[in-house]
């Protein structure tokens, strides 16, 4: 055999061959789509709660009556939320003014799975019919409820009524002739917010990128107070109502 068919026959095995490689995996116990459920569903109920009468309050945060999972994500989103709103977090009761107690009336996970076309069949003796899926829904939901009370440090007095707040987040994904997954809910949301093509994205909630320098008041954000003061008003030339500031039970 000539050095030259040598040659030849070298190049056509390496433009025939082909090259495989393997990657190790491993995965958490629960899914980074199930904890983002979770997280986004605390984070929607507490959305609902007006931590602003917590302004100049030191916080004991009381957790003991709470019991579910990822616990600590709803304890540091109340402490994050109460610093942002001007409180202090004291770290036993001598030192608190208000105890704020948290309990939780559900925070989990439910799945439902459906789809159109026919269902696996088979009959003895003939030909099993597979299971045939035209398009398929897979839909995963978190419900977070969340109650919390508020108590002076020294009597226990309850301050103001408190109340529950409750949110639902979801997940669902789409498969249409084996294609997919299409995807949407609101997690999906929050992703597509949280990772944007641009810069400069607006937001009331909590915000996506962590910064701990001086925080700016939020323009016409109302400030809980027993009296509006007189020099507020004077010399208002607009003809527009000012209204009454909300007394705050927290103010007594």
């Amino acid at each position: 055999m000539s050095h030259r068919m040598i040659l030849s026959f070298v190049a056509l095995l390496s433009a025939m061959s082909v090259g495989c490689s393997s990657l190790k995996r491993s995965d958490t116990a629960r899914t980074g789509r199930e904890q983002m459920l979770i997280s986004n569903a605390v984070d929607q109920s507490l959305n609902k709660v007006d931590f602003d009468s917590f302004r100049g309050r030191a916080v004991l945060i009381e957790d003991k009556y709470l019991d579910c999972v990822d616990k600590g994500y709803l304890t540091a989103s109340v402490r994050h939320r109460i610093a942002r709103a001007g409180g202090t977090i004291a770290p036993k009761i001598d030192d608190a003014d208000v105890v704020l107690e948290i309990r939780s009336g559900g925070l989990g996970t439910d799945t439902a799975d459906s789809f159109l076309g026919t269902p696996a069949i088979a009959m003895p003796g003939m030909v099993s019919i597979p299971e045939i899926k035209l398009v398929s829904k897979t839909h995963q939901s978190a419900t977070a409820k969340i109650g919390l009370a508020a108590y002076d440090a020294k009597t226990m007095r309850l301050l103001g009524d408190g109340g529950t707040s409750l949110s639902m987040s979801t997940d669902n994904n789409w498969h249409v002739l084996g294609v997919g997954p299409y995807q949407d809910g609101t997690i999906h949301r929050e992703i597509q917010r949280g990772i944007p093509s641009t810069g400069g994205q607006p937001y009331t909630e909590l915000p996506t990128h962590v910064a701990f320098g001086g925080q700016q008041p939020a323009p016409n954000r109302p400030r809980l107070a027993r009296h509006v003061q007189e020099g507020d008003v004077r010399g208002k030339t607009s003809t527009q109502a000012t209204p009454a500031a909300a007394e705050s039970p927290l103010d007594e």
